[in-house]
């Protein structure tokens, strides 16, 4: 059994993290975010009822569990409260909450700034969620940026009004409405009383727990194709949700990562910009849409839908150091004829066996598939592999030798419990 597990996006974010993280955290002594923010939406169903969580750790449910909110990531402190307070209502004390005084702070001007730099970007837009995560971690690299330390400190008024005023001239000529300076600031204040007694040193905690023999989960955000280093850059997240981003967005070194699970859709789809080869542009990946409810859990966006793209999920291997797969929504595929699954691509007549950087190059790709039939029968009640329809087992298998990373658990159903583990990861 593993101490530290990761559990990582291994296609373009939405591939189902949230369930798994809560499968995981039940076992896990301390569940860790260690980047990105509230730009995310993890859906968990359990005990027949669904929570929608975008800051905090899936192991909030269980009072037990340390919910770690690491240094990496970039914090709205007012969508936090209300996180919290809804999960207060719905009987959760949240005493288990810690909150990295290293993690930087998303004020209004990021969300207005964020705004403004879309729609200056026209037809050239990213595709952004305008949650303000681009301006906060620009502001983060550019070393303007304020961290949950400052923010929680006795000098943040005087801090937080010089701040406000820069801001709002990079507001105004954008031709945005600058912010009312007292009220901002008096806003800020009170959320920052609410929020200071979480914040503390969460490397120290962190690193006490793996030297006690703790168990620790790491769960990540979006996906490893919009990591902003490996990602299909420039449609990007601002952070690294793959496992690199780990040691840097925790404090725990790497050494002393054990696994590093890929949570993989059973198909493929897309948020946002960017070229995606095996994507269905008619009534098939409509139906898949609709069956599978493909909408944004943050911004209600409908989803792009494709076939299982293996060049995708190999290269995320690769850069994450995959050593398993955790198939999601396999159950979405009942029903169908035929499934195909790209093996790779063909650019101006060569085969391409990885994503190529360019977008214009990755643009120009077309998918290369096999096909195999599909099945028919529900799997929705099965408890183990071979239970599965004889064509459902080949599907996991042929993912298994397209991507060359075990499938270590497959998810039937959106519960908790329609989650078949084939290996155990705590």
């Amino acid at each position: 059994m593993s101490q530290t597990a990761v559990v990582i996006g291994s296609q373009w974010g939405d591939e189902g993290k949230g369930k798994i993280t809560n499968y995981l955290s039940e076992k896990a002594d301390v569940v860790v975010r260690y980047q990105g923010g509230d730009n995310a939406g993890h859906t968990i169903c359990f005990n027949n009822t669904t929570y929608k969580l975008h800051l905090i750790p899936s192991g909030i449910f269980y009072p037990k569990t340390m919910n770690i909110l690491g240094n990496g990531m970039v914090i709205n402190p007012l969508n936090l409260v209300n996180e919290i307070n809804e999960l207060k209502a719905l009987g959760f004390k949240c005493d288990n909450l810690y909150i990295s005084d290293r993690a930087h702070v998303i004020f209004e001007y990021h969300l207005i700034l964020d705004e403004l730099n879309e729609n200056k970007l026209g037809n050239n837009k990213i595709g952004t969620t305008k949650k303000g995560i681009g301006p906060a971690y620009t502001d983060k690299v550019a070393r303007i940026g304020l961290r949950m330390a400052d923010f929680v400190a006795d000098d943040f008024p005087k801090v937080f009004t010089e701040k406000l005023k820069q801001k709002n001239d990079d507001i105004i000529n954008l031709g945005g409405k600058a912010l009312e300076i007292e009220k901002t600031v008096l806003k800020y204040q009170e959320v920052a009383l609410i929020l200071k007694p979480y914040v503390t040193d969460t490397i120290l905690l962190l690193n006490e727990a793996h030297a006690n023999g703790k168990k620790i989960l790491f769960e990540g955000a979006q996906g490893a194709l919009l990591d902003i280093d490996f990602g299909t850059y420039p449609y990007v997240t601002s952070s690294n949700p793959s496992s690199g981003g780990v040691a840097i967005g925790s404090g725990l070194g790497l050494t002393k990562i054990d696994e590093v699970l890929g949570i993989v859709k059973a198909y493929t789809t897309r948020v946002g910009e960017g070229p995606f080869p095996t994507e269905l542009n008619n009534e098939l990946g409509n139906t898949i849409r609709e069956i599978a409810h493909e909408y944004g859990t943050t911004t209600k966006r409908p989803r792009r839908i494709g076939w299982f793209d293996g060049v995708v999920v190999r290269y995320s291997a690769m850069i994450n150091g995959l050593t398993g797969i955790s198939l999601m929504l396999l159950d979405v595929l009942t029903g169908f004829d035929e499934l195909k699954i790209c093996v790779n691509y063909t650019l101006d007549g060569k085969v391409v066996k990885t994503i190529p950087a360019r977008l214009s190059d990755y643009s120009r790709c077309i998918p290369n598939y096999i096909t195999l039939p599909g099945w028919k029968e529900s799997i929705k009640d099965v408890k183990t592999f071979t239970e599965l329809p004889l064509n459902a087992r080949k599907y996991i298998e042929t993912i298994e030798e397209v991507v060359g990373v075990p499938v270590v658990m497959f998810s039937v159903g959106p519960d908790k419990l329609q989650t078949i583990i084939r290996k155990e990861i705590f």
